[in-house]
């Protein structure tokens, strides 16, 4: 069997993947099957840190355009978003893999604070690192934690995790000429505004040349066979 492609990624999963179906909340079914993916990577010897989001349970940004201070609202997304390490965690100690969520915002009976060389010295021993909480300051997204913890933790590609299988030039559940790309440039995507992730977090793996894979998450598999450096979704680099 070849090598893995990657051996040390960081996976970047929306809060609204959870959700399933569900019109709210966390679907055990979904939690489950992004487990059972992981565990596969995990025996391939990968070493995965995950980045979630909150917007199944809270979204700031929304809250704050309802009148909500924008702080405040962003502090309560940031909550949310370990509300889902934890079920994440949850879900991938069933399947037998040791994870340890840890939070920029220091909350010790559920979570271990972030230090960055704790975090790396747990990706080194097998144990899948969950970071929660975004950055830990309001006005930044979780894409945006997701590059920054990357860069940190010197992951060797973002792996993002959607609902369509890469980046299109629309969205393909609305327009149906919508077409695929297989490889685009950081540069293209901010240019053309194509919503893969923000500009902060594009343009940081721009100036790091932090390659990011969009795939599909729902296909049971897909996870693996990205990390093996099969031609899954989009891949965007330099």
């Amino acid at each position: 069997m070849s090598a893995p492609a990657y051996k040390r990624v960081l996976l970047k999963l929306s809060g609204e993947a959870l959700m399933g179906d569900q019109k709210f909340g966390i679907d055990p079914a979904v939690a489950n099957q992004i487990a059972t993916d992981i565990a596969e990577i995990q025996a391939l010897g990968v070493q995965t840190a995950v980045v979630i989001g909150g917007g199944n349970i809270f979204r700031g940004v929304a809250a704050s355009a309802k009148g909500m201070d924008r702080a405040t609202a962003d502090y309560r997304g940031m909550l949310a978003t370990v509300i889902n390490g934890l079920a994440l965690q949850d879900a991938m100690e069933n399947h037998g893999i040791v994870t340890r969520v840890v939070s920029a915002i220091e909350m010790r009976a559920v979570a271990e604070p972030f230090i960055r060389r704790r975090a790396i010295r747990h990706l080194e021993k097998g144990r899948v690192v969950v970071f929660a909480a975004g950055t830990g300051n309001p006005y930044f997204t979780t894409d945006t934690a997701a590059a920054l913890r990357a860069m940190e933790i010197k992951a060797d590609v973002i792996m993002k995790g959607t609902k369509v299988d890469g980046i299109y030039t629309a969205d393909p559940m609305i327009d149906p000429n919508a077409s695929r790309y297989d490889n685009i440039s950081y540069l293209q995507v901010l240019e053309r505004g194509l919503r893969v992730m923000d500009a902060t977090a594009i343009s940081l793996c721009m100036d790091n040349r932090l390659p990011i894979v969009v795939f599909n998450l729902k296909t049971p598999g897909n996870m693996k066979r990205a990390i093996m450096g099969e031609p899954v979704g989009s891949l965007v680099t330099a």
